[in-house]
């Protein structure tokens, strides 16, 4: 197996490091290289010790590694989960991507397998559009984009969205939560080996 995965998380409450870490596991168990990695909080670190949950949230992932520039370098597929904002991804997300300027320019970016995950509050808190506006970055990258569409019977029974698993938070993380999760983990994997096989 020669993918490489890098399943890059922002999560505030937890919600998307959970989301994230079942999509690592499962995409381990299908035999690739994974590394799971969060973005930068860009929020003051007073803000986020004002609130008890984002604090303790911070703290029981404090041993994640941070994503760099070299990870995305190593990987050739990745899975973006974060939440969304108003829309669109949450800033932090936004802006580690807004540090990849050069590493796009010189097609670091091109010709790897993506696809993502996000959450909102409430069942339609913008989940389709932050997963298709995310998809336009990933069309600027040259990434081969790697929806799970209808292809598993577990994306009808989590809400049937096509565009990638979807969570609204505060709902656990039952059985059919998570194989929706997993086959798109496993999806992104067998998608990504064909790429490399190819190259």
């Amino acid at each position: 197996m020669s993918v490489k995965l890098a399943v890059v998380y922002y999560s505030t409450y937890g919600t998307n490091y959970q989301m994230a870490s079942i999509a690592a596991e499962a995409a381990q168990a299908a035999g690739a290289q994974v590394r799971l990695l969060k973005v930068p909080e860009t929020v003051p670190a007073a803000i986020v010790d004002g609130q008890p949950a984002w604090k303790a949230q911070a703290q029981a992932t404090a041993h994640i590694p941070t994503v760099t520039v070299d990870d995305m370098d190593w990987a050739n597929a990745y899975l973006i989960c974060a939440p969304t904002r108003f829309g669109g991804m949450a800033s932090q997300m936004r802006a580690f991507i807004d540090t990849l300027g050069g590493f796009w320019a010189k097609g670091g970016l091109a010709n790897k397998a993506v696809s993502a995950m996000t959450s909102a509050q409430n069942a339609h808190g913008g989940q389709e559009s932050t997963l298709l506006t995310f998809y336009y970055t990933a069309m600027h990258w040259g990434g081969i984009i790697v929806a799970p569409g209808f292809t598993d019977a577990a994306i009808y029974k989590t809400g049937g969205n096509p565009y990638g698993y979807s969570h609204t938070q505060g709902q656990e993380f039952g059985e059919e939560a998570r194989a929706s999760i997993s086959h798109q983990a496993r999806r992104l994997v067998e998608v990504a080996q064909k790429l490399t096989a190819s190259a």
